[in-house]
């Protein structure tokens, strides 16, 4: 599925809707160039699951940030990782088969080692503030979160 997002506030919309629909186990791996919408993305999966503002920023430094809402958001940001250690993807493990919603910023650099039940979501500039979302559903919870993004809002 392509989405338009022509703002920022745009792309953080498109993830707030995807949040009404997510559930404990959910994995979001996003991937995109430097500055691509992936942390407002992330911004808006907060506010979707109620995280109390201002608490999202990007983990570069801790790697992991836990956010707790309607659901435990677990922000994991892999940007300054060349290679992942089996111990991080342990850790990792943990997060995507626990209590949590995980999204996952430059989540190409796990080169297979994810989960098999995710959405992928790839950002693309196509403008100087706009960029294309392409959803791609892994697994069957994968795609049913595409389905379900897609559902009328109840």
């Amino acid at each position: 599925m392509r989405l338009a997002s022509p703002s920022p506030e745009q792309t953080q919309a498109i993830a707030e809707r995807l949040a009404a629909r997510l559930q404990p186990g959910d994995v979001i791996a996003l991937i995109g160039e430097l500055g691509a919408g992936k942390t407002e993305f992330v911004h808006g999966l907060a506010r979707g699951l109620q995280v109390p503002p201002g608490q999202v920023a990007s983990p570069t430094f801790v790697l992991v940030h836990e956010y707790s809402g309607r659901l435990t958001l677990a922000h994991v940001d892999l940007y300054r990782l060349e290679q992942l250690s089996p111990d991080f993807l342990l850790e990792l493990e943990e997060y995507w088969s626990g209590p949590y919603v995980t999204v996952i910023e430059w989540a190409e650099r796990l080169s297979g080692s994810g989960p098999e039940e995710y959405l992928e979501i790839t950002f693309t500039w196509t403008g100087e503030q706009s960029r294309e979302l392409v959803l791609v559903g892994h697994g069957r919870r994968g795609e049913e979160l595409i389905v379900h993004y897609n559902a009328p809002d109840n």
